[in-house]
């Protein structure tokens, strides 16, 4: 295949995400925050009583948290410029015939029904404000998962819903855990018994299609003992003019023994603001594992992390990031050991082109009494041109004499040699420079299924464009 015709390939596949559609939303708030849109919000979901003070209390921490002043640089973020509440449909489709056909067109683009079928365990899929389309398959509904939308959670799951909610995330930890605790809607419910192993992944898709949006999703996923799960996320949104804000909030809870794998693959446009809060707590011998992959949005800021709250607790956090021309990324880990024998891995991997940036911020923590503790951290950046920046903020505050930390980082280009001999090979300098950074990534790409890889390796592909010659 020629480059011309590759580059023509890659130009219908970026098509595929870049696309709106015409939707007769069935609700849309007014621009701007204030509690009137709390409680509308609250009323037409049908909410108990509990969870619109939650709201209300959220709103009330978030109007007095001043907004961070460092990280990415959030000075053109207007609260007052979004819609915080859009609902496209009436109800949720449980069949995918149900689906109202300009909404099924939408997600027929971006291969989620046909992801369900061939790779899926169950899928919720989520346009602006609400998800649209829920489904599990039934040998996993016989044995006792949960997998709903958690706006339905709420209504059938309540006592459970208010029992974890805002435990491993305070409402006042931060300005935009805040925003999102006010406004949230959407988002899964997961819940699997104890002992149960879901072999094949769940998947939930956000898409953001309103130009001005505000899209605040809540995740909770409880692993109860000796259980498995593997959670994928994609997100996707158009180019807009104007900006529009992603605040999710992922609570997962890491029950003794089991094991949750939590994917990301962010595929934003650049006129989003990415800024999501993510934390598992993870009980005795229990094991969680971030694997988080950004390529999109303008401007990011995300730190998975792992509280490692059991003896012999595990965490492993795995992350890259590709910041091109006005691309801002400053994302990382956290993992705070508070029991003995607990151990950690952060691998934090980011490439940069043109003028972007990508920075690592990261955290270790070891408490008084987490003996024994390990953690180690891996920060690699590619700079593929010598106007694109990388920075490294690592911090590490141990309270115990008999811990084991390493901390590692790397910066470098494309080597020449490697040009060379690539080239040498027959490759042209844009098909060599690819291929070293796919092998720069690798260690990402292969913990995903194969599929999510093959997709990884396209929007790599995507990025490159323009990066060389």
């Amino acid at each position: 295949m020629t480059d011309e015709h590759r580059d023509l390939r890659d130009l219908k596949w970026q098509d595929q995400y870049n696309f709106t559609t015409e939707v007769a939303y069935a609700h849309r708030s007014r621009r701007g925050i204030g509690e009137d849109v709390v409680r509308e919000l609250s009323a037409i979901k049908g909410e108990p009583a509990w969870m619109l003070e939650f709201r209300l209390k959220a709103l009330r921490i978030f109007n007095r948290m001043p907004m961070p002043t460092w990280g990415v640089d959030l000075s053109g973020v207007n609260f007052d410029a979004f819609y915080y509440y859009m609902r496209p449909t009436q109800k949720k489709a449980r069949s995918w015939d149900d689906v109202p056909e300009a909404i099924k067109e939408t997600f027929d683009k971006l291969g989620v029904p046909e992801a369900e079928r061939k790779f899926l365990a169950g899928v919720e899929s989520q346009l602006d404000s609400e998800s649209v389309y829920s489904s599990l398959k039934h040998q996993w509904e016989e044995q006792g998962i949960i997998f709903v939308d958690m706006d339905t959670a709420v209504q059938q799951y309540p006592e459970i819903v208010r029992e974890y909610i805002s435990t491993a995330i305070p409402i006042s930890d931060n300005k935009f855990a805040a925003l999102n605790s006010a406004f949230w809607s959407g988002g899964s419910f997961v819940y699997v018994p104890p002992n149960v192993k879901v072999e094949i992944p769940l998947q939930a898709y956000f898409r953001i299609n309103a130009q001005s949006f505000g899209q605040f999703e809540r995740t909770i996923i409880i692993a109860d003992e000796g259980s498995s799960v593997h959670y994928i996320e994609g997100c996707t949104a158009p180019q807009y003019s104007e900006a529009s804000l992603h605040t999710g909030g992922i609570e997962i809870f890491v029950k003794r023994g089991a094991h949750v794998r939590y994917s990301t693959i962010q595929n934003w446009s650049k006129n989003i603001y990415n800024l999501v809060t993510q934390r598992a707590i993870v009980e005795e011998e229990g094991a969680m594992e971030w694997v988080d992959g950004n390529l999109g949005s303008g401007f990011t800021m995300k730190y998975p992390a792992v509280v490692l709250k059991g003896p012999r607790a595990r965490g492993e956090i795995l992350s890259i990031a590709f910041a091109g021309d006005g691309q801002h990324y400053d994302a990382g880990g956290k993992a705070i050991h508070l029991a003995p024998h607990t151990s950690s891995i952060i691998t934090s991997k980011s490439i940069s082109k043109g003028l972007g940036r990508a920075d690592y911020r990261g955290l270790v923590k070891v408490a008084r009494g987490a003996v024994g503790s390990r953690s180690k951290v891996v920060c690699d950046a590619l700079l593929l041109d010598p106007e694109s920046r990388t920075s490294t903020y690592p911090y590490i505050d141990v309270h115990e004499d008999e811990a084991w930390i390493e901390h590692e980082a790397t910066v470098s280009k494309i080597s020449t040699d490697q040009l060379f001999y690539l080239m040498s090979r027959g490759m042209s300098e844009k098909q060599a420079s690819a291929m070293i950074v796919n092998g720069f990534l690798e260690p990402f790409a292969k913990e995903l299924p194969m599929e999510y890889a093959v997709e990884l390796n396209r929007l790599i592909a995507l990025q490159m464009e323009g990066s060389v010659g």
